[in-house]
């Protein structure tokens, strides 16, 4: 079963030096952080923040490709943790056949993000992470973001 999640948002983490895209459900219960790198992190931002550019990014290279192949995203999936490392799939639509395709989440997320697709984390993936939830663990979240340093908030949806 999956569980529908949003791009809460997106920040940097200076603990650890790296960025964090929070992933939350639509009930604004449970989140899912992801660590991501930078170059991730900076697609992610430009979607969220609606921001082109003048040539290209990845990301939009691969939506164009996926249009003019007359395929479209339908949906997102992270579905699995392994190792602490998440993987995702990219689910297209193809002229009525579905293809399922590899990806690392914060690929899969800005291209949902550049295409409106849903975002999905199946609930093996949410019992075995360190998710957070915020009915009985707001107090924690509440550290957390308490302990980040406010200016390291780039962008949020």
């Amino acid at each position: 079963m999956y569980v529908e999640m949003k791009v809460k948002f997106l920040t940097f983490d200076s603990t650890s030096n790296g960025f964090v895209v929070l992933l939350m459900d639509m009930a604004n219960k449970t989140g899912l952080p992801i660590w991501i790198g930078p170059f991730e992190a900076n697609a992610i931002a430009m979607k969220l923040k609606k921001i082109g550019s003048q040539r290209p990014m990845t990301h939009d290279l691969i939506h164009s490709i996926l249009k003019n192949l007359e395929s479209k995203v339908i949906k997102i999936v992270v579905n699995d943790l392994k190792e602490n490392t998440y993987y995702a799939l990219i689910y297209l639509n193809r002229k009525g056949e579905e293809i399922v395709i590899d990806s690392r989440p914060s690929d899969a997320i800005a291209i949902a993000l550049a295409v409106d697709a849903p975002i999905f984390v199946s609930d093996q993936v949410i019992e075995r992470a360190r998710t957070i939830d915020i009915e009985k663990e707001g107090d924690q979240l509440k550290e957390w973001l308490e302990n980040l340093n406010p200016d390291d908030f780039k962008y949020k949806a």
